[in-house]
């Protein structure tokens, strides 16, 4: 077995990835945390992968802890190392698993946090004088969309009474229905407060390029903190979406398809936010 160098596995590792059709936001969080380790190991002027130990990495997680790191990042970044190891050992690369035996700290799994109705009431208030935000803020309210999804919307892909969201990164094309709330918002942000563009995207800046992810998360962070709303981040207004179809009795695989997870065991989570878990035999999807 011919050892190789760490940069040439994590390349290596980083491949795999994209092949699988991992998302981008999850190739970047692997290599971020593996590239941490890397760091951390460069007092030892270690070259070769076989070099890296079990003890290394203790050493780091036990750095990782002096430098008040939450068990839960911890844990996150220990899951990184393993997959690339666990990788390494798959392919023939390494003989040995070095992080095989190293613990995950304990701690509990936080449960989704939902916008209570006064909350969101106060963001739509917030909102009112500005129809982008308005419309953004229904899409993932009223239709569970995620923020990449809102990014990447066409025009084209806007139907009478639903949307056609676009296979992107490991998601498949799916169909989400438009209650009326979202669809008055919409509408009047197309009519009247999207500004002058050749551009096919839905949402765009003010000089017509598309409006990406991160500056629609600034966009409703601002809006958030004119509502008052603390503890909240853009997702629990998905989240929120998620919750109140499944306590409203809509079934849970039909929330599960709506929302675009792939195992319904991810929506399954939420369950633990109702009070009641008893479905109705409806499946209309429910307008907040």
């Amino acid at each position: 077995m011919t050892d190789i160098l760490i940069t040439e596995a994590l390349n290596k590792f980083i491949d795999a990835l994209a092949q699988k059709g991992k998302s981008t936001n999850t190739i970047v969080a692997y290599k971020g945390d593996i590239n941490q380790l890397i760091s951390f190991l460069k007092p030892k002027k270690y070259d070769y992968i076989s070099q890296i130990s079990e003890g290394d990495i203790d050493s780091f997680k036990a750095d990782l802890t002096q430098n008040d790191y939450t068990a839960k990042s911890i844990s996150r970044k220990l899951n990184s190392i393993k997959n690339f190891f666990s990788h390494l050992k798959n392919e023939k690369i390494i003989e040995i698993d070095p992080s095989l035996e190293v613990k995950h700290p304990k701690y509990e799994n936080d449960l989704p946090k939902i916008l209570k109705p006064v909350e969101y009431r106060s963001l739509r208030d917030a909102c009112r004088n500005d129809s982008r935000a308005t419309a953004i803020v229904e899409l993932m309210l009223q239709a569970g969309l995620r923020i990449k999804e809102i990014e990447n919307l066409k025009l084209d892909n806007i139907k009478d009474n639903d949307i056609l969201i676009e296979s992107y990164e490991s998601h498949p094309v799916r169909n989400v229905p438009l209650n009326n709330s979202a669809k008055t918002a919409l509408q009047k942000y197309l009519n009247d407060g999207r500004y002058p563009t050749r551009s096919k995207n839905v949402f765009v800046t003010k000089t017509g390029k598309t409006l990406l992810a991160r500056n629609i998360r600034s966009l409703l962070n601002r809006f958030f903190i004119k509502a008052d709303i603390k503890g909240i981040k853009v997702n629990d207004l998905r989240n929120t979406f998620i919750v109140f179809q499944l306590k409203s009795g809509v079934p849970i695989d039909v929330v599960s398809q709506v929302v675009g997870h792939k195992r319904i065991s991810t929506t399954e989570k939420y369950l633990e936010l109702i009070d009641s878990k008893e479905e109705s035999r409806g499946i209309k999807l429910k307008e907040l």
